[in-house]
């Protein structure tokens, strides 16, 4: 089993900036995807960003230029940098991985709240 343990989440100004953090542990296989989705309320849980061991990344359009997804595989950690964040990013941002047997694993979650 792995577990995944978000941090970093809270309450900022529009136009600000956040930063998430994401640990994973446990019985680890290759974690070849690393990423993040959010759910707001009312809404379907949507991709954010995600990268591959490779570096490959994929971004949703509403993030681009806005948000970077980066990781240490050493260190199984993945980041989510938010900049400029807007009001309607408000959610619970979730941590997502996928190993090498395409197995899926899911933080418990953090909230995001941007005030307008």
């Amino acid at each position: 089993q792995v577990q995944l343990v978000e941090s970093g989440g809270g309450l900022v100004q529009a136009g600000g900036s956040l930063r998430l953090s994401c640990v994973a542990s446990g019985s680890i296989l290759v974690l070849n995807t690393m990423g993040w989705y959010r759910q707001a309320p009312g809404k379907q849980r949507e991709l954010v960003a995600v990268m591959t061991t490779t570096g490959t990344t994929n971004y949703a359009d509403s993030v681009k230029g806005r948000f970077t997804v980066s990781r240490d595989n050493a260190k199984n950690t993945v980041y989510l940098q938010m900049n400029s964040l807007k009001h309607e990013d408000t959610a619970v941002y979730y941590c997502f991985s996928q190993d090498i047997r395409a197995r899926n694993y899911w933080g418990q979650g953090t909230q995001v709240t941007v005030s307008s």
